[in-house]
C-alpha cells in the first residue's frame, strides 16, 4: 500500500527526502476545467505546497506544456525525457531518498510504455513516486501493482478520448469546419462549447489575406519563388505569426494550400469549407490563377532539382557553433579546392568537407567501440532488450518475406493460361492484412528502448568499423557491405551533435580539428530532438558481426 506523505519519515526513517516536480498538460486545456486539466503552473504550485508542508527540498522542476502523454501523441515530451535521464544519471547521495512528485498518474503517462520506463528508472535508483497525495515505493510488489493499474486506467482514458476526438473530427470534416493549424492569411474566432474551446468562425485576416493574393500574383506573373521569398521576408505585413522566416518550403506549402479556395481536406478528399476563399481567388479567374501557380510548382521540368538522394554526410545535420543551433551546415563549392562545409545562414564558418567527414566518422566509430559507455547512454537498465528485439525482428523478417514472395508471384504468369500466379486482389488483401502487423512490430521495436535497430546494430557489433565501412569477403567470412550514406546520416543524427566553429588562426592550410566539437548522447550539448534533416533513412536491420573485434580505431 502507498504511504501518506505525513508518515513517510516514520516508515523510512533516518533519511532526508528531496523532490523532483513534474507537470504536464495537453493542447486541449481550456478555461474552466479542473482536476487533471489544471494548467502546468497550477500543478507545479500544488506540488510545491506539498513539498513545503513535508519538508522536501525541490532540486529540479520539469514541465511539458501542450503535449499529450498518450501513444497517439505527435510531439515528444522533452522534459519527461529529461526527468528520466536525470533520475538515472544523478543518483541520490547516501542518506537521501529522491521523490518524483506530480499531480496525478495521468500527468506522468497515458501510455503503458512510458509507465514502464519511469518505473524502471525509479526501481533502479530507489526513487519514490508521488501523485494524488500518495507516495509509492516501486521496490515493493503491491505498489508496483497499484501504479500499474493506475497506468492502465490512464491509457484507457486516453484511448477513449482519442476515439471521441476522431468521431468529432470526422463530423466536423463532413460539415466543412476548419481544423488543424491556422493557415497564414486567415484568423479564427473561438468559444468555449461544452467545456472545450471550439473554432466557431474562420475568416480572412485583414493584413495577411492580401499578402497571400499578392504571392499568387507574383508567381503567376513569371517571377521566381526566390524573389517572392525575398519580398516576404522583407515586408512587415508578410511577417509570420510565430516570428520565423519564410523558406522555400513554407512558401511552396502556402501556394499549394487549397484552404485558400475555401476547401477542407480530410482523408485525402477536399470538400467545401465553411469559410470564404481569399478575396481574389473566389472568382473563376482566381481559381484559374491558383491552378496555374500549382502547376508551375509541381512541374519537375520547371524546377531545378538534383533528385531525392543525398550526396553529403553532414549537410543539414551539422550545426554552426557561432550562429547557434538554428543555423545548419551545408556543402558549398570553394574555389580551387574541394567542397567545403559551411554555415547555411551567415556563411561565417567553413571547413573542408572531407576533413570534417573523416573526423566525425572516426569519432563515431570510436564511440561505438566503447561498448560500456555507449550502451549506458543508449539502452535503459532493467529490460531484456536483446530477447524482445530478437522476437520482434523474427516476426518482421517473416512478414517481409511473405510479402516479398507474394509480390514476386503477382509478377509471374502461368505459361498456359496467361494468368498471374497471384491475383492483384489477393495481393492487396494480403498487404492489407500483413501491413498493420508489420508496422506494429516495427513500432514495438522502436518502443522497447527508443533506439533504432540501425543504432543498436552498431552497438551490438564487436567491430563497428567493419559495419560502418564494410569488409571484403575472406576465405572464412562473407562480405559485409558498408552502411549507405543515408544510414550513416541516420546514425549521426541519433548519437552525436556536430558543431563547427571559426578558425583561431588565419592563413593555415592544415585542418584545425579543434574547431569541430562533438556532443554524444548523454553529454552536455547533445540535441535530444535534432532539427529535421533531409536524407535520413528509416531504421533498417544491420549485419551484426560475430567473433572478436578485428582491431581498434
Amino acid at each position: 500500500m502507498p504511504y501518506a506523505p505525513e508518515y513517510l519519515h516514520l516508515v523510512i526513517p533516518d533519511v532526508r527526502f528531496e523532490a523532483y516536480l513534474y507537470g504536464r498538460n495537453s493542447d486541449n486545456v481550456f478555461a474552466g476545467q479542473t482536476g487533471a486539466r489544471d494548467s502546468v503552473d497550477d500543478q507545479l504550485a500544488t506540488g510545491r505546497d506539498l513539498c513545503h508542508r513535508h519538508g522536501w527540498p525541490i532540486i529540479h522542476e520539469f514541465k511539458d506544456s501542450d503535449v499529450s502523454a498518450s501513444r497517439h501523441a505527435k510531439k515528444a515530451r522533452g522534459d519527461f525525457e529529461d526527468l528520466l535521464a536525470t533520475i538515472i544519471s544523478s543518483p541520490a547521495p547516501e542518506g537521501v531518498r529522491r521523490i518524483v512528485v506530480a499531480y496525478e498518474a495521468s500527468r506522468y503517462y497515458r501510455d503503458l510504455e512510458a509507465y514502464v520506463r519511469l518505473r524502471n528508472a525509479c526501481m533502479t535508483t530507489g526513487t519514490l513516486l508521488c501523485y494524488n497525495d500518495q507516495v509509492y515505493d516501486l521496490s515493493r510488489r503491491d505498489d508496483r501493482k497499484a501504479t500499474a493499474m493506475h497506468a492502465v486506467d490512464a491509457e484507457d482514458e486516453a484511448d477513449a478520448m482519442q476515439a471521441r476526438n476522431a468521431r468529432t473530427t470526422t463530423l466536423e470534416a463532413e460539415a466543412g469546419k476548419p481544423h488543424g493549424r491556422l493557415p497564414f492569411g486567415y484568423a479564427r474566432e473561438y468559444a468555449v462549447v461544452g467545456g472545450r474551446s471550439r473554432c466557431i468562425r474562420q475568416y480572412e485576416h485583414p493584413v495577411q489575406g492580401p499578402v497571400v493574393l499578392k504571392a499568387f500574383q507574383h508567381i503567376d506573373s513569371g517571377h521566381s519563388v526566390r524573389s517572392l521569398l525575398r519580398w516576404l521576408n522583407s515586408h512587415p505585413d508578410a511577417a509570420r505569426p510565430d516570428g520565423s522566416k519564410w523558406s522555400s518550403r513554407t512558401v511552396r506549402i502556402m501556394l499549394k494550400n487549397r484552404a485558400y479556395l475555401g476547401e477542407r481536406l480530410h482523408n485525402g478528399v477536399y470538400r467545401k469549407g465553411t469559410w470564404e476563399p481569399i478575396k481574389g481567388l473566389e472568382t473563376p479567374q482566381g481559381r484559374a490563377m491558383f491552378n496555374r501557380v500549382t502547376a508551375k510548382l509541381t512541374d519537375p521540368a520547371r524546377r531545378p532539382q538534383r533528385g531525392t538522394e543525398v550526396s553529403h554526410l553532414l549537410t543539414y545535420i551539422g550545426l554552426c557553433g557561432e550562429c547557434g543551433d538554428h543555423a545548419l551546415l551545408s556543402a558549398q563549392p570553394r574555389q580551387n579546392t574541394g567542397p567545403g562545409l559551411a554555415c547555411d545562414a551567415a556563411r561565417d564558418v567553413s571547413m573542408a568537407e572531407d576533413a570534417v567527414n573523416a573526423y566525425v566518422e572516426e569519432h563515431v566509430i570510436a564511440w561505438f567501440s566503447n561498448k560500456a559507455a555507449a550502451r549506458a547512454a543508449l539502452v535503459p537498465k532493467g529490460e531484456d532488450i536483446a530477447e524482445n528485439l530478437a522476437a520482434a525482428q523474427r516476426l518482421i523478417n517473416g512478414y517481409e518475406e511473405q510479402l516479398r514472395e507474394a509480390r514476386q508471384l503477382a509478377e509471374k504468369f502461368d505459361e498456359q493460361t496467361g494468368r498471374p500466379m497471384l491475383s492483384a486482389g489477393s495481393l492487396a488483401r494480403l498487404e492489407q492484412s500483413l501491413g498493420p502487423k508489420l508496422e506494429a512490430e516495427r513500432a514495438k521495436m522502436r518502443g522497447l528502448t527508443g533506439v533504432s535497430p540501425l543504432v543498436l546494430g552498431l552497438l551490438d557489433s564487436p567491430d563497428p568499423d567493419a559495419v560502418w565501412n564494410g569488409r571484403p569477403a575472406t576465405d572464412t567470412e562473407p562480405e559485409v557491405p558498408a552502411l549507405t550514406l543515408e544510414q550513416k546520416r541516420e546514425v549521426i543524427r541519433n548519437v552525436v551533435t556536430v558543431r563547427l566553429y571559426k578558425a583561431t588562426k588565419r592563413g593555415s592550410t592544415k585542418p584545425d580539428f579543434t574547431r569541430i566539437r562533438l556532443a554524444f548522447v548523454g553529454e552536455p550539448g547533445f540535441r535530444e530532438q535534432p532539427l529535421r534533416a533531409r536524407g535520413t533513412a528509416r531504421a533498417q536491420p544491420l549485419v551484426v558481426l560475430a567473433g572478436p573485434a578485428s582491431g581498434t580505431v
